[in-house]
């Protein structure tokens, strides 16, 4: 199976449990960050969460990360935009981004590879348009 195609089935599983539209705000926060993926990983980094994010990147079990760590990492602005959109308080949008950011990140890295900008370009606007029409 395809890196994307891998992705497509994990978020399509989010999107059947409820949690499409936070599926769809990910792919966003990740195809609008400065540096795309590698910003966004650099960002956790950032905020000591390093080894969170290696462990969504690399082959073993994904890490949890809490809606507070998504507080610190996204900043509490940004937050409140993806939950000002989804019609949902602050602290559901970061708990809902800490359960589905991890299989994103899991998925678009397999082998432990980040994807370079372009493919990852891509196959974020594949995976969104097959996904949310």
């Amino acid at each position: 199976m395809s890196l994307f195609s891998e992705a497509f089935s994990a978020l399509a599983g989010a999107a059947q449990g409820g949690q499409g539209s936070l599926a769809q705000e990910a792919l966003s926060l990740i195809d609008n960050q400065p540096g795309g993926l590698s910003g966004l990983l650099q960002q956790f980094e950032s905020n000591g969460l390093g080894s969170v994010v290696q462990s969504w990147v690399g082959s073993g079990a994904n890490l949890p990360v809490s809606g507070d760590d998504i507080q610190q990492v996204l900043g509490s602005d940004v937050v409140q935009q993806v939950a000002d959109r989804l019609g949902i308080d602050p602290s559901e949008a970061a708990s809902g981004l800490s359960q589905v950011l991890p299989h994103l990140v899991d998925h678009l890295t397999p082998g432990g590879q980040v994807p370079g900008d372009d493919l990852l370009s891509e196959g974020l606007g594949a995976l969104r348009s097959k996904l949310f029409g």
